[in-house]
């Protein structure tokens, strides 16, 4: 087990700081940082949590800077759907719910899908059985052949966006899971030579159904400075039409729906 001066000084060395540098930003003395560091002296509770927010350390990994320093866990994990948390998934609720008649969905650190909306039910209808059982993976779930990825008319470029946003992820905070995915679906090859980028200001997904094509940009949210892990780990991928066309399908799908209802 790491002591709690190697992993902050792994913390640092990711973030690609000197110790002066997060010396001055956590207002301590640089020979202070370098004792913590060299194990030559124990930090407080509060001072693991001062250097860890300099840091930007996730909370799971400041609870494990915690245990090494002797500490115990500063923040819970609680479930989403639980009493604990009852006002911040009504939130994610009603931003699903507002979204609508446009695709949203909410995914953990690891890409699984928590939650959507009925706009994502159509883009599931053919997806293989065993690709829908839980924990559903929308990164295997859009590259699997058996899933979305013969729908995506530009899966290279879909594929290069995944890559980038992974391995940034990974680069901040490391994860065995996902890391496991990323070498399994993502890592670089033959069916990834550069293709000419569309749209200069986002790199759009196309999806073909048939003749018609649906165009749609993302965009991320996530809770500002939560105080549990659940939280700090979850983020609402919001899908908007880049082009009248893709728009008009899906309000005009969403009107059928509730016509049928």
């Amino acid at each position: 087990m790491h002591t709690v001066g190697e992993l902050l000084r792994q913390w640092r060395h990711r973030r690609r700081l000197s110790q002066l540098d997060l010396a001055i930003a956590a207002d301590v003395s640089a020979r202070h940082v370098s004792l913590v560091e060299t194990g030559k002296s124990n930090p407080s509770a509060d001072m693991v949590l001062r250097l860890a927010d300099q840091l930007d350390v996730p909370l799971r990994e400041r609870n494990r800077l915690l245990l090494a320093a002797g500490f115990a866990p500063r923040y819970a994990e609680r479930p989403l759907d639980g009493d604990a948390l009852s006002a911040a998934w009504d939130a994610i609720e009603r931003v699903l719910r507002a979204h609508e008649p446009f695709p949203a969905l909410v995914l953990d650190r690891r890409w699984n899908i928590v939650m959507t909306n009925r706009a994502i039910d159509p883009f599931l209808a053919e997806v293989a059985p065993d690709l829908l059982r839980p924990p559903i993976n929308m990164v295997r779930l859009g590259l699997d052949p058996r899933g979305l990825a013969p729908r995506i008319v530009n899966l290279a470029e879909v594929r290069a966006v995944l890559r980038t946003r992974i391995a940034r992820q990974l680069a901040a905070a490391p994860d065995s899971e996902l890391t496991a995915l990323y070498e399994e679906l993502l890592a670089p090859g033959s069916e990834d030579a550069s293709h000419p980028i569309e749209s200069e200001v986002v790199i759009p997904m196309i999806f073909r159904f048939g003749e018609r094509e649906l165009r749609l940009f993302s965009t991320t949210t996530t809770f500002g400075t939560p105080m549990d892990i659940t939280l700090d780990e979850v983020a609402i991928e919001s899908y908007y039409p880049t082009d009248a066309e893709s728009a008009a399908y899906f309000t005009k799908s969403d009107a059928d729906a509730r016509a049928d209802t």
